[in-house]
C-alpha cells in the first residue's frame, strides 16, 4: 500500500476557519481540503438544503422534454418508460413511472433483458413499443449513443427522449430532446449527476408546470439516494443534497419495496454505506440473476405485504448471485496464473460460460488481487460482452477507445465500462489493450494507494471530534470519509486474530504516555499480527461501535506497518 499524505491547506485559512466554526484546527484542515473555506461554505456543507437544488430548465433541451410529454398527455398517447437494468436504471424507471402515473393513465414501462438485448435501447424494445402502440420512449440511464436505434424509432413514429448522464460521442441522437448536462452545449450548473438523477430533475421539470415545489418531490428521493449511492458518482454539489435528504427518507419513510428490503434489518439508521452495501447489491440482483422488472415491480409496489414477497424472491436472486461471483472470481483468478499473466499491466479474462450478471462484479474483485485495469468477458449470442473496471486515475474509457478497431461497441465513463466484440477479435483485442495500459498508465496507480486526510494523535479523538466527523456524511467519491494516520502507537497485548479464518486483526491501541486504549479492528489484515510486538503506525477511519447496548468509538484499520 502506498500510504500518501494529502497537502495541508494555507494555515492562515485553517486558523481562520477553525475559529469561525469554533472547531480544532484538525477538523478545520480537513474542511479546507475539501474546499470548504468560510462559514457559508461550511453551513452548506454540514445542513445541504433543497434551497441548493438547481432549475431543472437550466438543462439544455428540458423544455422540449416537458413540451412533447405534454402534448402526449392532452392527446391520451402511450408512453413507454424505458431504462437500463443496473441499480441507475431501475430506480430511474421506477421514480419516472411512478410520477407520471398520477398525471397519465397510459404508462408502462420496459426493461431490457440483459441477456437476450444486452445494454441500452434495443431494437426489441423499439419494435415492442410499435406493436403496442407506445408514440414516445423516455429512455433513462441510456440512450446517448443509440443514434441508429432512435432513427429506427423515428422510422415508426415512434418519438424518443432521452435522460442519460454517460458521456456522448461525436455525434448526438436525433430525438425530441437528450437530457444530458455533460452534452458540450448544455450549461446545466452540475454535470455529475446519475441517470436517476436526471430523471428527477424531469419530474421535477414537469411537477413545476403544476405548482410543485421540490417539497413535494421528497417521497422520491429515497430512489435517487440509492442510485446515487450505487452509481458511484461523485457526492458533492447537487448529488450531495439529493443523496442527504434521500437518505432521511429511507430512515423515516421509504416506499414499501425499500421498506421490504430493509426491514428485517436490526440497524435503526441506515448509512449511505449501508445503502451501497444492502439495499442497492438486492436492486441489482434483479437484473443480474432473472430480470430488472423484478426491481422496477419490488420499488413500485404499492402495498407492502405484496413487496414483502417481491423482496424475498429478490433476496434469492441475491444469494445465488454471492455464489456466482466467488465461484467466477476463483476460476478468473487460476486463468491468470495458468496464463502466466501475473505480471501484467491489465487482467484481461475470458470463459464462455461465465454468468454475464456478474462479471462487473468479478472484475472488480481481480481488481482486489492485482490492482490494474481489468476486462471479464463471457459468452453473449454469437459475440463476446465484457464488462471493465478500472483502478483511481487510470480512464478505462479513453483506453477502450484507443482499440475500438477491434470492438462492435463499447459505453460506460472513467472507471466502468462495457463492451461487445466479435470472438476472433479476442486475442488482438487483449493485446492491444495490454499495450494501450502498458504505454499509458502511471506506474505508481498499480500500487494500491491509501489517501490520507491529517496525522493525529489519538489523544484528539473526542466525542466531539467524532460528531463533526460523522456530520460530513454522505460519503462517497469528491467526499470519501476521513482517514486518519496516527504513529507508533502500541497495542495492549490483548491484540489477536480475530473470525472463523483468523483473517483479521483486533487490537486496543494507545499512544504515548496516555494509556487510555482505543479498540481498532483490521478486516483482512490477520496477518498484519506480526507488526504488533512493538511501535508501529497505523491508518484508519473512524466508526461507531454498539456492543449490549454500550455506544463505543472505533477504529477501522486500513493499513499499519
Amino acid at each position: 500500500m502506498r500510504w500518501t499524505l494529502k497537502s495541508k491547506p494555507e494555515k492562515e485559512k485553517v486558523d481562520n476557519l477553525a475559529n469561525a466554526l469554533g472547531v480544532d484546527k484538525s477538523i478545520a484542515t480537513i474542511l479546507c481540503q475539501r474546499n470548504i473555506e468560510t462559514f457559508e461554505e461550511a453551513k452548506k456543507y454540514f445542513r445541504p438544503s433543497l434551497d441548493d437544488i438547481h432549475d431543472p430548465f437550466l438543462m439544455k433541451d428540458m423544455d422540449l422534454a416537458v413540451q412533447r410529454i405534454e402534448k402526449a398527455i392532452s392527446e391520451n398517447e402511450n408512453i413507454l418508460i424505458y431504462g437500463d437494468y443496473d441499480v441507475d436504471g431501475t430506480t430511474a424507471v421506477s421514480l419516472v413511472s411512478s410520477y407520471l402515473k398520477t398525471i397519465h393513465n397510459n404508462i408502462a414501462t420496459y426493461i431490457p433483458d440483459r441477456y437476450a438485448e444486452g445494454y441500452g435501447v434495443s431494437y426489441l424494445g423499439i419494435d415492442f413499443a410499435e406493436d403496442n402502440d407506445f408514440s414516445l420512449i423516455i429512455a433513462l440511464d441510456c440512450g446517448i449513443k443509440a443514434i441508429e436505434k432512435v432513427a429506427y424509432a423515428k422510422e415508426k413514429n415512434i418519438d424518443f427522449i432521452i435522460c442519460d448522464h454517460h458521456k456522448p460521442g461525436d455525434k448526438i441522437p436525433e430525438a425530441i430532446a437528450v437530457l444530458n448536462a455533460k452534452r458540450e452545449d448544455c450549461n446545466y450548473p452540475f454535470d455529475e449527476l446519475c441517470g436517476c438523477g436526471v430523471g428527477f430533475k424531469l419530474i421535477q421539470a414537469l411537477g413545476s408546470k403544476r405548482n410543485k415545489t421540490i417539497q413535494d418531490f421528497l417521497p422520491y428521493l429515497d430512489l435517487v439516494a440509492t442510485a446515487i449511492a450505487a452509481d458511484i458518482v461523485p457526492m458533492n454539489g447537487e448529488n450531495r443534497v439529493l443523496a442527504f435528504h434521500g437518505l432521511q427518507v429511507i430512515n423515516q419513510n421509504p416506499r414499501n419495496g425499500i421498506k421490504a428490503i430493509i426491514h428485517q434489518i436490526k440497524k435503526k439508521e441506515l448509512t449511505i454505506t449501508d445503502v451501497v452495501f444492502v439495499i442497492a447489491p438486492r436492486i441489482n440482483a434483479a437484473g443480474r440473476m432473472k430480470h430488472g422488472n423484478y426491481a422496477v415491480e419490488l420499488l413500485t409496489e404499492m402495498d407492502f405485504d405484496t413487496a414483502v414477497d417481491f423482496a424475498a424472491e429478490i433476496e434469492i436472486f441475491n444469494a445465488d448471485r454471492k455464489d456466482l461471483d466467488k465461484k467466477i472470481t476463483n476460476e478468473a483468478l487460476i486463468q491468470i496464473i495458468d496464463n502466466e499473466e501475473e505480471n501484467k499491466f491489465s487482467s484481461v479474462v475470458f470463459q464462455d460460460d461465465w454468468h454475464k450478471g456478474v462479471i462487473g462484479i468479478v472484475a472488480s474483485r481481480l481488481i482486489e488481487k492485482y490492482n490494474r485495469p481489468t476486462l471479464v468477458f463471457t459468452k453473449s449470442g454469437d459475440k463476446l460482452a465484457a464488462s471493465a473496471r478500472s483502478v483511481k486515475g487510470f480512464d478505462v474509457y479513453e483506453a477502450l477507445h484507443k482499440c475500438d478497431e477491434f470492438i462492435e461497441q463499447f459505453g460506460g465513463h472513467k472507471y466502468a465500462a462495457g463492451l461487445t466484440l466479435l470472438p476472433e477479435n479476442y486475442i488482438n483485442f487483449k493485446n492491444k489493450f495490454e499495450e494501450v495500459v502498458s504505454k499509458t498508465i502511471d506506474k505508481s496507480l498499480l500500487t494500491p494507494e491509501i489517501v490520507i486526510d491529517s496525522e493525529i494523535e489519538l489523544s484528539e479523538i473526542t466525542p466531539k471530534f467524532f460528531r463533526i466527523i460523522q456530520q460530513m456524511a454522505p460519503f462517497g467519491p469528491q467526499n470519501m470519509k476521513p482517514v486518519f494516520r496516527s504513529n507508533c502507537v502500541r497495542d495492549n497485548g490483548y491484540g489477536k486474530k480475530v473470525g472463523a479464518d483468523q483473517t483479521h486483526l483486533k487490537l486496543g491501541v494507545f499512544q504515548g504516555d496516555n494509556k487510555k486504549t482505543m479498540n481498532a479492528i483490521g478486516f483482512n489484515l490477520g496477518d498484519k499480527m506480526e507488526f504488533v510486538q512493538d511501535d508501529f503506525d497505523i491508518v484508519y477511519t473512524l466508526d461507531e461501535n454498539e456492543w449490549n447496548g454500550y455506544k463505543s468509538i472505533q477504529l477501522i484499520l486500513k493499513d499499519l506497518k
